[in-house]
């Protein structure tokens, strides 16, 4: 089963290879759609291509940033070598000119003569530049899959989070499901004391009474906004437990609240008025927590 992951994250690989050494760096910033961007030195456009899809395959949402830094090893690491052939000539005639009296050599000046020090050429080469993109893009993928784990680690500290405003969610229906049903009795008592204040010798006051609170209370009837936010609940749970799950999540936020505002703008008595406003606020702080989910 995929684990719940976060937006936020970072990852580093480096690498070798070819006479170069290279370092990648990924990183992730929430974002509400997936975004890959690369950053590298010219002349590694293949590179480009893999690392981005190498990234758009891992993900499916936040802003991935990735960095390469490359460079050629330079002369006096280890790739430099010293052509023996040609500084054993050089000396000979170095040898042979200092018998006729000539300055001996030194050990700097046979070095700076042309082809006895062998560095790293250009990667000039179509097929060498193509197989050390391979191998850079390799890297790529290593920093990658640390970032991966990185933003599943936010992944982890948010489950519980999450499931904390669900449990925080349901008790609050279960109240307004347990208010809502004394709805009832509280419209009509309401009813009928304005009415026999105002009519108290009307004829046929009490069937008039009945009617009219049993229209107010059908009016007033909470109980599909509760069942919807019951299944909602389960929806959520459900979401937590698999990945990636932030997009239903967003949709899912936007329902929650809806029926949270017709609860209250239904509601018959201030107990139950108080339930919604606060199911209202609990559902912003879910809905903030899931702007971190991918």
């Amino acid at each position: 089963m995929s684990k719940l992951s976060g937006m936020t994250g970072f990852g580093r690989a480096d690498g070798a290879g070819q006479g170069w050494t290279w370092s990648i760096e990924a990183r992730s910033v929430n974002g509400r759609n997936l975004e890959v961007r690369f950053r590298g030195p010219g002349g590694f456009d293949n590179l480009e291509r893999l690392a981005k899809a190498a990234g758009q395959a891992r993900f499916a949402r936040g802003q991935v940033s990735i960095g390469v830094q490359a460079k050629r090893v330079e002369a006096g690491e280890a790739a430099v070598t010293i052509n023996a052939a040609v500084l054993a000539r050089y000396l000979t005639l170095a040898n042979e000119l200092a018998e006729d009296g000539a300055t001996p050599p030194s050990a700097d000046g046979l070095l700076a003569l042309r082809g006895v020090i062998e560095a790293p050429e250009e990667v000039d080469d179509p097929e060498a530049r193509a197989a050390l993109e391979v191998a850079m893009a390799a890297t790529v993928e290593q920093a990658l899959d640390a970032l991966k784990t990185s933003r599943e680690g936010e992944g982890a500290l948010l489950k519980p989070v999450l499931a904390d405003f669900i449990a925080r969610i349901e008790a609050l229906v279960a109240s307004a499901e347990t208010e809502a049903s004394a709805q009832v009795d509280a419209i009509r008592e309401r009813f009928t004391r304005r009415i026999t204040e105002l009519a108290p010798d009307a004829p046929g006051l009490e069937d008039r009474i009945f009617l009219e609170a049993a229209a107010l209370a059908t009016k007033a009837d909470v109980r599909e906004e509760l069942d919807r936010l019951t299944a909602h609940i389960a929806a959520a749970r459900q979401l937590v437990a698999s990945a990636p799950a932030g997009r239903k999540l967003d949709f899912l936020m936007q329902e929650f609240m809806r029926e949270a505002n017709t609860l209250c703008s239904k509601s018959a008595t201030t107990a139950l008025t108080g339930i919604g406003l606060e199911l209202k606020a609990v559902v912003e702080q879910l809905r903030e927590q899931v702007q971190n989910v991918e």
